[in-house]
């Protein structure tokens, strides 16, 4: 089975449970700028208490190992939960979108578009920027830095800089995104 066979399969489960969806991380990354072989799929789930059960249902009858106290878990904690597919080994992250203000903004933006030849929504540039800079606070990765700085050498005029400038003001990322902003403007001349 493919990368995007799977990606099919679980997109079709979440529009069966009516859970609206939002591809994010590697997958996104590699769609606006930085492929890279990937294992995981990222997909940030609005999802209720209520319809976790039903979710997970459907994600067990797909043929994928998932965990009902998982997800619970996850839904409670605004975490994750993932579900894999024991035949491949493809695994999908399944993260809670979380309330505060930045992420229910990135699920309000998110974009209809065509990947690995799939109709599916997915996080915008410029949100998927400001969370791996989160990420590379978090984490002092230094590939969230390589992905955000790719994503940025690849911003067309339509790349919305006051947006993103707006959510590292208000998450505290100054110190990540002034130097790749920096060097990013510098490459535009």
């Amino acid at each position: 089975m493919t990368l995007a066979t799977f990606l099919q399969r679980v997109i079709s489960v979440l529009e069966e449970a009516e859970v609206p969806y939002m591809l994010t991380g590697s997958l996104a990354a590699a769609y606006y700028a930085v492929p890279r072989a990937t294992q995981d799929i990222d997909l940030v789930v609005e999802v209720s208490p209520e319809k976790l059960a039903h979710l997970t249902d459907l994600i067990s009858s797909a043929g994928y190992y998932v965990s009902l106290a998982a997800a619970k878990e996850a839904s409670a904690q605004e975490g994750q939960f993932n579900a894999i597919d024991p035949q491949s080994g493809w695994k999908v992250d399944f993260i809670i979108r979380k309330s505060r203000a930045f992420s229910r903004s990135e699920f309000e933006r998110r974009v209809r578009t065509t990947a690995l030849g799939l109709d599916l929504t997915m996080v915008t540039k410029e949100d998927l920027v400001v969370a791996k800079l989160e990420w590379a606070k978090k984490g002092e990765s230094e590939l969230q830095i390589r992905d955000v700085r790719a994503i940025l050498g690849s911003a067309g005029p339509e790349f919305d800089w006051n947006y993103v400038g707006r959510w590292v003001s208000e998450l505290g990322l100054e110190e990540q995104w002034k130097p790749l902003k920096s060097s990013a403007m510098d490459h535009r001349g």
